[in-house]
């Protein structure tokens, strides 16, 4: 669902049906995210690149906490949800929680926190970030370059949830397979789509799933 028409599945040709196929070879269906870009399908070409190399200095752990922290300052669901189920790989369901409700896992330290409180700072007014807050990370042992990648990070977030929540575009369903107050305490922007996704009917079977 989006507020712009969108190229179904069954009608998908050329570099729209490539682009829907690379997407259901991930996630198993096509998303709803990636319908929205068959009006450009080098534009997510594209970001997935420069994701994938803002990504690629930082270890899962932090790439994760600063992108949920990033999402759930910005008020996307389906951000929220996606990286908070991806942290359960370092704490649990309830901690994740925690994390979004109070900023804190109650495991993290100090230096974690900065890191998480100048991602949510960028992400909600990143005119309000000063000189000091730079210096609470370095003051912490992050280098410029890891702190370029904490802001990078977050700000890459930004552009990807305020395109989708611009366009109207809707968490999958998915997700609602998700522990129901998991997905209740993450649910802080758009509702989820009830509607099942479209899938490519002669796409291959998918390799990965999320």
């Amino acid at each position: 669902m989006a507020f712009i028409d969108t190229i179904a599945a069954s009608r998908a040709a050329g570099e729209v049906r490539d682009m829907y196929q690379r997407q259901q070879a991930f996630w198993g269906y096509v998303p709803n995210y990636a319908k929205v870009f068959s009006h450009r399908p080098e534009v997510l070409a594209r970001w997935g690149r420069l994701l994938a190399e803002i990504r690629r200095p930082m270890d899962d752990r932090r790439f994760e906490l600063v992108t949920f922290a990033a999402a759930h300052a910005l008020r996307n669901t389906a951000c929220a949800l996606a990286h908070g189920k991806a942290l359960t790989a370092f704490f649990s369901a309830e901690q994740v929680l925690a994390l979004a409700e109070h900023g804190d896992t109650g495991t993290l330290g100090p230096a974690e926190r900065a890191m998480i409180g100048l991602a949510r700072k960028v992400a909600i007014d990143a005119a309000a970030v000063d000189q000091g807050d730079v210096e609470a990370l370095r003051g912490y042992g992050f280098s410029d370059a890891e702190i370029f990648d904490i802001v990078a990070t977050a700000a890459g977030r930004a552009f990807f949830t305020k395109l989708l929540d611009g366009l109207g575009v809707l968490g999958d369903a998915a997700m609602l397979a998700l522990d129901e107050a998991f997905r209740q305490g993450l649910s802080v922007g758009r509702p989820i789509d009830g509607d099942d996704a479209e899938r490519l009917s002669d796409a291959a079977e998918p390799v990965l799933q999320a």
